[in-house]
């Protein structure tokens, strides 16, 4: 008897060994609110052509124009240069790229690729967070030095 049950415990022991899938942590990708949501990225309250000169502030109405436009016309499975390029195919300059995963009214799911290690991405790849519009809208005008 007492050797059966030392087999059961051995065995107990080596099945848990096996199947064990160490400690557990959430994915950070998780929508789950028990465990965290992903964050948005919240568009700023003011508009940077707004706060241009006046002889500027013309051309920086024509980049929030194009901006907003190729923003809009995102939709899942498009990539993106989120440092380097944004609004623009992603090329060699493109030092950060996402990836759309999921679209909702005036917001996009972006999940950050291969980021080179020269970029503020780069201890960020893979992970998940929601732009609004005026945020995407934003970082082409700043990449544009307005």
């Amino acid at each position: 008897m007492r050797q059966s049950w030392l087999g059961a415990c051995a065995l107990s022991l080596v099945l848990s060994g096996c199947t064990g899938t160490g400690a557990f942590r959430p994915d950070p990708n998780n929508d789950d609110p028990l465990y965290g949501v992903i964050p948005v990225v919240k568009a700023p309250l003011k508009n940077r052509c707004e706060e241009q000169v006046s002889s500027v502030r013309a051309s920086c109405h024509e980049a929030l124009y194009l901006a907003t436009e190729y923003t809009r016309r995102l939709s899942v499975g498009d990539e993106v240069c989120l440092e380097g390029g944004y609004g623009e195919e992603p090329g060699a300059a493109c030092k950060a790229r996402a990836a759309i995963i999921d679209t909702s009214p005036n917001q996009v799911k972006l999940e950050v690729r291969g980021p080179r290690p020269d970029s503020r991405w780069f201890n960020v790849e893979m992970r998940h967070a929601w732009y609004e519009e005026g945020a995407l809208v934003d970082l082409y005008l700043s990449e544009r030095g307005y």
